[in-house]
């Protein structure tokens, strides 16, 4: 029986447009909770929608960590289950897609030094899908917009906070970076600071449109159009092209009658997405469906369909870098010539 969401999103249905492109989804998550469950299962029914997705990255969610142990060693266990959900996918038997060929996992940066044995222990539970880590660097005066997983006011500049990247990228991963967006400019010094590390910068910076945000969204967008061209300029740095189908985002969509579609989708995200891969580039720029956290606001099929109305008049070179190649190679995935 299809839940409540489910109902809703199949009010708006389409076809895949193109569906021959290859698309490696470079954010997704999985997780098992309450009344919310999406596994192998629910992703390869997504992911069956009719695009052509051949390979995925599983970003952290603080699912699955173990009970017990030194708290700094329990994200290890999300790592672990991961593995066996790609390994699950390997076999085949649940369709052709790669689901979780790479993982993104979680270590707490701020231990510093000591963040190496916690490193080393997700390298090793991986099974040699460990690719970056994703440390939740995002914080606002505003109460609803933190968690406990929040950042601090000045945390990347820290000098715990460095130490233990420099662990990291010492031992060849690269960094996802979930920021708001009045903290880009913080990450293009962070960036500055370490100019051989690769920086993948999450959602597009993460444009806020709740709270305090709420009404300003003209604002926002020239504040974040101007830092965004700035930090463009550390040749570091690659960014995940989607993500605002989160609430913070301040769209609305999930509030709707009827769920977006893909003509809508692109002509109101187009001017945050096009500006992106205009000052990045396609060369480091990916397009992401940060599932399941988006469904809220719009399909599978229709978010991907969104992507490929915006960039209906680019080159099939620029096509295959935005929707498959720029991940793969920030992640150490087959390229298209290499499938």
């Amino acid at each position: 029986m299809p839940s409540k969401l489910d109902a809703w999103l199949e009010l708006t249905v389409e076809e895949a447009i193109d569906p021959s492109l290859p698309i490696c989804d470079p954010h997704h998550h999985l997780w098992d909770k309450p009344q919310d469950r999406y596994m192998i299962d629910e992703v390869t029914s997504d992911l069956g929608s009719g695009h052509n997705v051949v390979q995925t990255l599983f970003v952290e969610v603080d699912a699955m960590y173990r009970a017990s142990g030194p708290t700094e060693m329990k994200p290890v266990g999300e790592v672990e289950w991961v593995n066996g959900i790609g390994a699950q996918s390997d076999s085949g038997a649940y369709g052709p897609t790669r689901v979780a060929a790479g993982i993104v996992g979680y270590a707490d940066l701020n231990l510093g030094a000591a963040v190496k044995s916690v490193l080393e222990a997700i390298e090793t539970a991986s099974g040699g899908r460990f690719r970056s880590v994703r440390h939740t660097c995002s914080w606002d005066e505003f109460e609803p917009l933190r968690s406990h997983r929040s950042g601090y006011p000045g945390m990347m500049a820290s000098a715990k906070f460095k130490e233990g990247f420099s662990v990291l990228m010492g031992m060849g991963y690269g960094f996802d970076a979930l920021v708001y967006h009045p903290q880009i400019l913080e990450l293009a010094e962070l960036a500055d600071a370490f100019p051989n590390a690769t920086f993948i910068l999450n959602h597009i910076g993460r444009p806020l449109g709740i709270g305090p945000y709420t009404g300003h969204r003209d604002e926002v967008f020239e504040v974040w159009k101007k830092d965004m061209t700035t930090l463009a300029e550390r040749p570091n740095i690659v960014v995940k092209v989607g993500g605002l189908g989160n609430r913070v985002s301040g769209f609305d969509w999930d509030t709707r009658p009827f769920p977006p579609s893909s003509t809508e989708l692109a002509k109101t995200t187009g001017p945050y997405y096009l500006h992106a891969i205009e000052t990045f580039g396609p060369e480091r720029c990916m397009f992401e469906s940060n599932f399941p956290v988006d469904k809220n606001s719009y399909s599978y099929a229709v978010i991907w369909n969104s992507f490929k109305r915006m960039t209906r008049d680019f080159s099939d070179a620029e096509k295959a870098l935005l929707f498959h190649d720029t991940a793969a190679k920030s992640y150490k995935l087959p390229l298209l010539s290499e499938l």
